[in-house]
């Protein structure tokens, strides 16, 4: 019997967003995409800055742990797309499919019992497969939390009561 099974299971259940956080899909499967390129004022990025900075780095994170031949974006400019909006409707979507399916294979990893979650990363610096998902988890529920402060200035999250 696998011993961390019920870690496993903990870290599934965080990195679908449980506990105490939004689940993805109810913030970004009916983001409009119409507004996924606007400005706010104050406001440093765009819904779809986030969504690809999100992508690109759990993307990263997942490589990382799983090939020793991965080679990491340049720091910080690799994790940012160029432009505020994307440049076709349909990137959005595939965006956000490419999103789910690197999640899932992160939370593959995770539940996989030949998979050490302790043990260091051979080709890190002392990482493990346990922070490796932690640190996915744990981006992931920042940048979510500014994707619903966005849609809530943009005036799309459910029940806002004020808007932009």
């Amino acid at each position: 019997m696998d011993a961390l099974q019920p870690v496993r299971k903990h870290l599934e259940y965080l990195l679908k967003g449980g506990g105490a956080h939004v689940h993805f899909p109810d913030v970004l499967d009916s983001f409009p995409v119409a507004l996924c390129g606007r400005q706010v004022e104050g406001v440093p990025y765009t819904a779809w800055q986030l969504l690809e900075h999100m992508r690109i780095a759990q993307w990263d994170i997942l490589e990382f742990s799983r090939n020793p031949a991965h080679v990491s974006p340049p720091w910080p400019e690799g994790y940012w797309p160029d432009a505020p909006a994307p440049s076709e409707p349909e990137a959005w979507q595939q965006s956000l499919q490419q999103f789910y399916r690197d999640l899932e294979q992160m939370i593959a990893l995770v539940l996989d019992p030949e998979v050490d979650l302790l043990a260091p990363i051979p080709h890190g610096q002392g990482q493990t497969i346990l922070r490796e998902a932690l640190l996915v988890a744990d981006h992931n529920a920042y940048h979510l939390g500014q994707l619903v402060l966005l849609r809530r200035l943009l005036g799309t999250w459910p029940g806002s009561s004020f808007a932009i």
